[in-house]
């Protein structure tokens, strides 16, 4: 949950075209036909130093020893194969319970791509299409107005659309919503005082974001905002069941992502990961889920589960969906998308005016970096990635065939690491053969 220009970590989280490696593109995509399986072969196998990856264990081990983060779970995958799974400290602080590689997590917005995916698969069904008016699939949205700016009364003056949001745009964040939890000004002052990410229903939350004034003229700006919530909702009107049942049968049971969804069960809970915050003397204390649609305990379905954050799951699921994505697609032999729409969803939708930062755009639902470069970063051109709000992260590297997933449960706040950009440096210094 977090926003560009608003702070140093939520500058960072915005630190494009699917691509597959050119000479070992033939052999990459045969290698991608499976899951990521538990590494037989050493790292060099897969063309990695066992020795430089040790950089990538110290500097998650600082974080852990310093008391920034509690515990932390890391999955490396190279051509369908896992080149090392790490565990380091505690899910649990006060009990001494050590990490474990099974370990649950509150993935907050890491939840959009499984929500983005959700949306493609209807999209290959023909139920919508980017240029589609939103209001086609929610009519309560069909009279939106946008915030313009204040009069000499201080009174909210209001406009017409220039056009109406459009699917694509709501993809993208560049509908014209926002968050109401990032922010200032009297439209994110409304979703806080409409409480519109606590809403008893999905439907409640449309209601109340119907009698809301868009932030911006569609199409003008990006702002991250609830519009993977939304599309939650389009999901359940246009498949005809709620997002969790969706979910379960069209992407996490077809991939094993067997510990995924919007709660965890009892029989589940000794695995359920601790929640930590920053005290105002800085140090780690066990907290409450703050927001988002999910109660604290996780103990039963919510009854609004938000597609933009209301997800937990284990690094070892998160590695079938991201490893699914970098095959095109496909599973195990369980196909969830065509490769032209995984392409689709991963490549960059922004103009140029709209770019979240020199090299940095956004797909469907997910970031995508352009020009590495550009964006001062070393993983491949067209890396898609996000984060979660307890510092979940991950990213896929077509040029590179490369899946990271890193989980830990550390909400953001002044002093919380910026592991993604601490972890994807210690990586690439390590793939020495990337042509391998």
């Amino acid at each position: 949950m977090k926003n560009t220009g608003f702070s140093r970590l939520v500058l960072s989280l915005f630190t494009g075209l699917f691509f597959f490696a050119g000479m070992h593109a033939a052999s990459a995509r045969q290698a991608n036909r499976k899951a990521a399986e538990p590494a037989v072969n050493k790292p060099e196998s897969l063309g990695f130093s066992s020795e430089r990856l040790e950089r990538l264990h110290a500097t998650m081990q600082r974080e852990v020893d310093e008391k920034q983060l509690p515990g932390i779970v890391t999955i490396l995958a190279r051509h369908g194969k896992v080149v090392e799974e790490r565990t380091y400290g505690k899910k649990d602080m006060a009990s001494g319970a050590s990490m474990t590689k099974d370990t649950i997590f509150r993935i907050y917005s890491m939840t959009k791509p499984v929500t983005g995916v959700a949306m493609m698969i209807l999209y290959e069904e023909g139920k919508w299409h980017p240029s589609d008016p939103v209001s086609k699939y929610i009519p309560e949205f069909a009279h939106l107005k946008v915030f313009k700016g204040v009069d000499e009364s201080g009174a909210m003056i209001l406009e017409d659309p220039v056009h109406a949001p459009t699917m694509r745009e709501l993809m993208t964040h560049t509908a014209g919503f926002t968050y109401g939890i990032i922010g200032t000004g009297m439209v994110n002052k409304m979703y806080a005082e409409q409480k519109v990410l606590e809403s008893k229903s999905l439907k409640d939350m449309i209601d109340k974001l119907a009698k809301i004034p868009l932030l911006y003229q569609p199409g003008t700006r990006w702002v991250y905002s609830v519009s993977m919530d939304i599309q939650g909702y389009i999901v359940e009107k246009l498949a005809g069941q709620s997002l969790p049942d969706f979910m379960q049968q069209r992407i996490l049971g077809p991939l094993g992502m067997k510990d995924s969804g919007f709660y965890v069960p009892q029989e589940k809970r000794s695995r359920f990961a601790t929640l930590y915050g920053e005290n105002q003397k800085g140090e780690l204390e066990a907290t409450k889920s703050p927001l988002w649609g999910s109660p604290d305990d996780y103990t039963t379905q919510p009854p609004q589960a938000l597609g933009g954050a209301g997800m937990v799951s284990t690094a070892q699921d998160y590695l079938r969906f991201a490893q699914m994505l970098l095959n095109g697609g496909e599973l195990d032999g369980v196909r969830i998308l065509a490769p032209a729409t995984v392409q689709l969803m991963t490549s960059n939708h922004l103009a140029a005016n709209l770019m979240l930062k020199p090299g940095l755009g956004w797909g469907y639902d997910c970031a995508v970096f352009t020009d590495p470069q550009e964006a001062d970063r070393v993983a491949g051109k067209g890396t898609f990635y996000w984060w979660g709000a307890a510092d979940t992260w991950f990213w896929v590297d077509p040029a590179n065939d490369v899946v990271f997933v890193g989980m830990t449960q550390r909400l953001f706040g002044p002093g919380l690491p910026d592991v993604e950009e601490l972890s994807q440096p210690a990586v690439y210094q390590a793939l020495l053969n990337p042509r391998m």
